[in-house]
C-alpha cells in the first residue's frame, strides 16, 4: 500500500510539474523599450494599453511627465473584463484588431491590472509579451506618444474625488466649483439623487429644455435657472448621471453654448465611482443662489443648429452633413423611436453614425464597463460611413441627448465644425415641407459597430429621459 501510495503521489508531482513546464513554456514575457519602439508601426504586433481612460486620453499617470499612450496603442481595459460574456470574447477583441496571429503587446503602470487583461489572452492562446517601464517611456521626449487635444473635458472618479478633497487635480485651475448629478425631473422625483455622489447637487434637465420639440429653451429661462442654482460662466462645473450618461453629456452642451468656460464630465456613472470604493451620500444639497452669470447667453453658437430650416439650408448650401445618432430601425424607419413621436424615417440625405439599441441608449459609444468608447475607434468606424473630421458635421437624434455622446467626442478630439441639430427628428417630422427618407440607403446593411460583449440594454419604446 505504501509503495502504491509512493506511486501515485510521484504521479501526481510528475503531472504538476509538467503543467508548470508547459505554463512556463508559454509564458508572458516582458518587452524592452528598444524592442517595443521597433514595432510601433510593425503590422503583425498590436500595442495594448490597459489602464484607464483619463490616462490614455492625456492624463498624467504619477510621475510620468507626459500623459496619453504609446503611439498607435488601442484598449483593452481590466475594468472590462467581468462585463465581456465569455464566448464573445474572442470575436469582441478581432473587432479591435487583437488576433492570434499578432504579437499583443500589454502595458499599464498598475501591474495587477496589467496582469489582469494579459493572463486572460494568454490563457487563450494569444502571443502576449508585457511593457513595464512606461513611465520611464513617457519621460523620454523622443518616445512617440499620442493624446486628444481636449482629453481634460472626460474625467475619471479618481481626479474628481482629488478634486472634493480640496486638491488642485491636473488642468483644473480654478477656486471655485460645482458637482451635479444629472437627469430628468425635478428633485423630489429624482431617482438618480436618490444615493449621489458626496456633495453633489441635482440638475434637472428641464432648466434647460422644453417640449413640445424638446429644444434649448429662452436664453432668459436658462439664465434664470443656472443663476438659481449657482451657476454662472466662471465656475468649473463637474457632471455626471447615476445610471443614463446621456443627460450629463445633453447639459454639457446647453452649458457650452450659454457659456460656462469650464465643464468636466465624470467618465461612467454612479457605479464607475462606487466601484471605485468613494463616497455616496443621501442627503440633499442645496446650491446657493448666484444673481450674475457673466456673460450674455448664449456666448457660443457655434455648436448648434437649432432648426430644421437652418440645417436644410447648410446641407444643401455648405455640404453639412446630417448624422443620425437613432437606432437602426429608427434610421430606417421601421420605428420612430418615441411614444409621443408619430413620424417615422429621417431627414433626406442623413447618414447612420452608430448609436444603440433603441431611443434610450448609444451602446456602440461605450465599453463594456460603461465608460466612454475610445474616440478613435468610433472614427475609424465613421470612416466606414464617409463621415470625417475636415467634414462639417451635425449630429442629431429624436430630441437631442443621444447626439451630444458622439459631438462631446469630437469635442475633445479638437474637431472644428461640429455641431448638435438640436431640433433632430422631432423637429423635422413635424413639417411635412421637410424631405423625408425611409429605408436603408442603396438597400446597405446595418454597419457593424464591433463592440458585441454580449450584453444589451433593450428598453422598448422607451425614452432617453426614462
Amino acid at each position: 500500500m505504501k509503495i502504491k501510495s509512493k506511486s501515485i503521489l510521484l504521479t501526481l508531482i510528475i503531472i504538476i510539474l509538467g503543467v508548470f513546464t508547459a505554463c512556463n513554456n508559454n509564458s508572458v514575457k516582458e518587452i524592452k523599450t528598444e524592442e517595443l519602439i521597433k514595432n510601433l508601426d510593425n503590422p503583425e504586433y498590436v500595442i495594448i494599453d490597459t489602464r484607464e481612460d483619463s490616462l490614455y486620453n492625456g492624463f498624467k499617470d504619477g510621475k510620468a511627465e507626459r500623459g496619453g499612450h504609446i503611439k498607435n496603442a488601442i484598449q483593452f481595459s481590466c475594468s472590462w473584463m467581468n462585463y465581456i460574456q465569455d464566448d464573445k470574447f474572442e470575436s469582441f477583441a478581432a473587432g479591435k484588431g487583437i488576433t492570434k496571429k499578432k504579437t499583443l503587446v500589454f502595458y499599464d503602470t498598475n501591474l495587477d491590472n496589467l496582469n489582469c487583461v494579459s493572463a486572460e489572452f494568454a490563457s487563450r492562446g494569444y502571443k502576449v509579451r508585457t511593457y513595464t517601464d512606461f513611465v520611464n517611456y513617457a519621460n523620454d521626449k523622443n518616445n512617440p506618444m499620442e493624446s486628444f487635444p481636449n482629453f481634460e473635458l472626460s474625467v475619471s472618479p479618481q481626479w474628481l474625488n482629488t478634486l472634493l478633497q480640496g486638491g488642485k487635480p491636473e488642468t483644473y485651475n480654478n477656486d471655485k466649483f460645482m458637482l451635479f448629478e444629472v437627469s430628468w425631473g425635478p428633485l423630489e422625483k429624482s431617482k438618480g439623487y436618490v444615493q449621489h455622489i458626496t456633495g453633489a447637487y441635482h440638475f434637472d434637465t428641464d432648466w434647460i429644455e422644453n417640449g413640445p420639440v424638446w429644444n434649448l429653451s429662452d436664453p432668459k429661462v436658462i439664465e434664470q435657472n443656472l443663476l438659481k442654482n449657482g451657476i454662472t460662466k466662471d465656475k468649473t462645473v463637474i457632471l455626471y448621471s447615476a445610471e443614463n450618461q446621456l443627460a450629463a453629456y445633453r447639459v454639457f452642451w446647453a452649458l457650452k453654448w450659454a457659456g460656462v468656460q469650464d465643464i468636466r464630465v465624470l467618465d461612467g456613472n454612479l457605479v464607475t465611482w462606487m466601484d471605485a470604493g468613494l463616497p455616496t451620500e443621501t442627503k440633499v444639497n442645496t446650491p446657493k443662489p448666484e444673481t450674475n452669470f457673466g456673460t450674455q447667453i448664449p456666448a457660443d453658437t457655434s455648436v448648434t443648429i437649432t432648426t430644421p430650416e437652418q440645417a436644410m439650408e447648410m446641407q444643401q448650401k455648405e455640404g453639412l452633413k446630417l448624422i443620425s445618432n437613432r437606432s437602426w430601425d429608427e434610421y430606417t424607419g421601421k420605428v420612430s423611436g418615441y411614444d409621443y413621436i408619430p413620424g417615422k424615417g429621417e431627414p433626406q440625405g442623413a447618414i447612420w453614425g452608430f448609436a444603440g439599441t433603441d431611443s434610450s441608449n448609444v451602446a456602440d459609444y461605450y465599453d463594456p464597463d460603461g465608460t466612454l468608447r475610445n474616440p478613435k475607434e468610433i472614427f475609424e468606424l465613421w470612416a466606414t460611413q464617409n463621415i470625417h473630421q475636415n467634414d462639417k458635421l451635425a449630429f442629431y437624434c429624436g430630441t437631442g441627448w443621444r447626439a451630444t455622446v458622439p459631438w462631446f467626442m469630437t469635442q475633445m478630439a479638437g474637431w472644428k465644425n461640429s455641431y448638435i441639430y438640436d431640433g433632430g427628428w422631432n423637429a423635422w417630422q413635424m413639417d411635412s415641407k421637410f424631405p423625408v427618407q425611409k429605408g436603408a440607403p442603396n438597400n446597405m446593411k446595418k454597419p457593424d459597430a464591433k463592440n458585441d460583449y454580449g450584453k444589451a440594454n433593450k428598453k422598448p419604446g422607451g425614452s432617453c429621459k426614462a
